[in-house]
């Protein structure tokens, strides 16, 4: 059998917790064992419930999201967060994901992407819905003149996270600058250059840049 994932929803709107509620039970794994529609007691609502997953909206009544993660980050966190908001502005991106949130979703991207991103907080990966991911990185490299916009490698092995990842190397992008433009964990911008390396067979970094120049991810 397979083990359950716990999850609690917090949203100010009931509407929206039941339509996620009844999404997720569609999910074998998926167990929502809780909702909460203000921010005041989530803390010890998901330790009673035994919470795995807290997913979370930034507009809460009595106590913001932010505040909630705050405080989840003062106590210890008793579960991971994934942020489910209307917002895709980065400086709320960039202070929650600081704060301590595993993920971080859009509600016009949520119906579509938010089992994949309980999936993947659930075995300790960081998630961005792809609109957010993409805002982040053009962000990035908007003032870099080497990289080549609108041209994705064709018929490529890589994901997309990977395709950034490698895009980044190649602009000689370290770990500690990739983890901290992207807002994910250094752990997680090694275990993707590790899987990079794999897949190209690549032996070193310029290997990789060869590929990304060859593949119009940069300029050569």
């Amino acid at each position: 059998m397979l083990q359950k994932i716990r999850i609690h929803l917090a949203d100010d709107h009931q509407i929206l917790i039941d339509g996620i509620r009844t999404l997720l039970h569609s999910i074998p794994n998926f167990e929502v064992v809780g909702f909460s529609l203000n921010g005041d007691s989530i803390f010890n609502e998901v330790i009673d419930n035994k919470t795995d997953i807290l997913i979370l909206d930034i507009n809460m009544p009595k106590k913001d999201g932010i505040e909630v993660i705050k405080e989840f980050a003062e106590k210890g966190f008793p579960c991971k967060i994934i942020i489910l908001s209307s917002y895709d502005d980065l400086r709320i991106i960039k202070e929650v994901m600081k704060l301590g949130s595993s993920g971080y979703l859009t509600k016009k991207c949520a119906g579509e992407n938010i089992v994949e991103a309980i999936q993947a907080v659930s075995r300790g990966e960081e998630y961005f819905c792809k609109s957010v991911r993409e805002k982040i990185f053009n962000t990035v490299t908007k003032d870099n003149v080497k990289l080549i916009k609108n041209e994705p490698a064709i018929h490529s092995i890589l994901t997309d996270r990977e395709l950034e990842i490698i895009t980044l190397i190649s602009l000689e992008y370290s770990g500690k600058e990739i983890s901290d433009q992207l807002f994910i964990s250094m752990n997680t911008v090694e275990t993707h250059r590790k899987n990079i390396m794999k897949k190209l067979d690549a032996k070193n970094s310029i290997s990789l840049v060869k590929y990304a120049i060859k593949n119009k991810l940069i300029k050569s």
